[in-house]
């Protein structure tokens, strides 16, 4: 079966999204995979522009030049300014974007940051890229967001939200349902068959029997042996500050995190330019890169093309699996 292009959002116009799609074309435009951006072609530089009228044309177009389904900013971006007037643009292009691969004419979306502020500012009523996707592609089911790298695939338990509140939020059921959806997302979407999940403990050394805290005994070790009893492969709760050691990682698939910098971290210390943000549980493909909209380098031609280099690759590898499974 031919794969479909993938469809890449642009972002924040003021953000780096514009430079790095421009350079991942240029990276991938002799190998693939293919993909077209939404997006204003008018402020694209660095490299030939074909504006397509849909998203068939984007294969015939890809080594050529980079395909653009052109969508007006209502005003000029400005590199570092974020203007809210061009936050309507912004939302439009995920909607198109996810409308696309719903119809089953893109293969997955990849979406380039947002500037969350910017978005606010329009009347934007959702936490992030994530909760948003998960009202207009959702399955029915909470939405998992899973960050990935060669040496690391990473889930928070909790994400968007206060560290103390975060800590409040976490029951039994709430990591059980975390690591069933993760179990699930590893064999559909990355062909894992038997995934091996590692959870991590909230307290130091996962509270030491109590004496460090009871959260662990309480709450995390109590969910590991529910999901082990459902036969899930589930470890833990493990010491959060020796789990992602060289030695530790060979040893699970992912590893899930209480709370979203237990989790995002190690990640990004390991591989800032590389990580790729995965959303399992949708109706569609999402990749995004693991960084933000980077404002202070915006134009001046040193934003890292790599995270999003990577999430394309990746985006393309998941549609291909869900090819298979079906």
């Amino acid at each position: 079966m031919r794969q479909l292009p993938l469809a890449v959002t642009m972002g924040e116009p003021a953000g780096i999204g514009g430079e790095i799609a421009v350079a991942a074309w240029q990276a991938l435009r002799e190998s693939g995979p293919a993909f077209f951006l939404i997006d204003d072609a008018t402020r694209l530089r660095g490299a030939p522009i074909h504006r397509i009228q849909a998203p068939e044309q984007a294969l015939a177009a890809f080594q050529a030049a980079l395909p653009v389904l052109h969508r007006p900013l209502p005003r000029p971006a400005v590199p570092g300014r974020i203007d809210p007037a061009n936050a309507p643009a912004v939302i439009a292009a995920i909607d198109e974007a996810v409308a696309l691969a719903r119809a089953g004419r893109a293969g997955g979306i990849v979406t380039n940051p947002i500037q969350k502020s910017a978005l606010y500012a329009a009347g934007f009523a959702h936490p992030g890229h994530t909760e948003y996707l998960a009202e207009i592609a959702g399955t029915g089911i909470p939405p998992v967001m899973l960050l990935a790298c060669p040496e690391l695939r990473v889930v928070p338990v909790t994400i968007h939200e206060p560290l103390r509140q975060a800590i409040a939020r976490l029951t039994p059921e709430l990591i059980i349902e975390t690591a069933r959806l993760t179990a699930a997302g590893l064999r559909q979407d990355f062909g894992i068959a038997a995934p091996r999940l590692a959870i991590a403990g909230l307290n130091p050394h996962a509270g030491e029997d109590g004496a460090l805290g009871t959260e662990d005994r309480d709450i995390v070790a109590p969910a590991v042996a529910a999901l082990r009893a459902e036969g899930i492969d589930a470890r833990g709760p493990i010491p959060p500050d020796t789990m992602f050691t060289a030695k530790a990682r060979p040893g699970y698939d992912v590893a899930l995190g209480l709370y979203h910098d237990q989790a995002l971290i190690p990640i990004k210390t390991l591989d800032m330019a590389g990580g790729v943000n995965v959303t399992l549980g949708l109706s569609i493909v999402r990749t995004s890169p693991d960084h933000g909209t980077a404002l202070d380098i915006a134009g001046t031609g040193r934003a890292d093309p790599g995270s999003l280099i990577a999430a394309i690759r990746l985006a393309a590898a998941i549609a291909a699996n869900r090819r298979a499974a079906t």
